[in-house]
Formats: structure tokens, C-alpha cells, sequence
């Protein structure tokens, strides 16, 4: 047991833990953030179907590879104005607002 308890001090982060505030913050954008991954989920589905990858859609938005990855994380609060462009570059439709919840 001795020898267990060592190798967790020896490998014990000296940063302490953000969990509890990472579930608060996911808590309270917890609407936004569902948005959010249902146009990564549609992104995703995009470049399945006309078999491109991160740069492909990246330069069919007219944005770094970088941002797609963002954009495909799921935590991006975007803007209607965003969403449009999105919508306008790639000839989809990203968000309905009228479903039922």
C-alpha cells in the first residue's frame, strides 16, 4: 500500500484542480454550448459528406485551420451573423429555430 501512495505523491499535479469550476462554468452556459455543438455536429456531418477535412472546410469558410478547430470543439458562442455567413459559404442550414425543444 506504502508503494501506491508514493507513486501518487511522485505523480501528484502541482496545479490544483479547475474541475469544480469548469462543471460550474459549463453549468451556466449549459443552452449556449448545446447550440454550439449541434453546428460542430453539422459541420462535421458537412465534411463527411463532401469528404473534406479541417483545411478543406477552412477554406471554404475563408478562415484558419485553427478556427475550424475551435468552431469543431463546440464552445464557441457564435453570432446569428456568424451563423449566417456559415450558412451563406457552405449552402446549408445550420440552425432551425423553430423545432420543438
Amino acid at each position: 500500500m506504502n508503494g501506491t501512495i508514493d507513486f501518487l505523491k511522485q505523480h501528484e499535479s502541482k496545479t490544483p484542480s479547475r474541475y469544480q469550476e469548469n462543471a460550474e462554468w459549463r453549468r451556466e452556459n449549459r443552452e449556449w454550448l448545446k447550440w454550439s455543438r449541434d453546428v460542430a455536429l453539422s459541420l462535421i456531418d458537412y465534411m463527411e459528406t463532401n469528404e473534406i477535412n479541417r483545411n478543406g472546410l477552412a477554406e471554404r469558410l475563408g478562415v484558419t485551420p485553427q478556427y475550424v478547430s475551435k468552431i469543431l470543439s463546440g464552445k464557441v458562442n457564435f453570432s446569428f451573423k456568424s451563423i449566417a455567413e456559415i450558412e451563406n459559404k457552405l449552402s446549408i442550414k445550420l440552425i432551425r429555430i423553430m423545432e420543438p425543444a
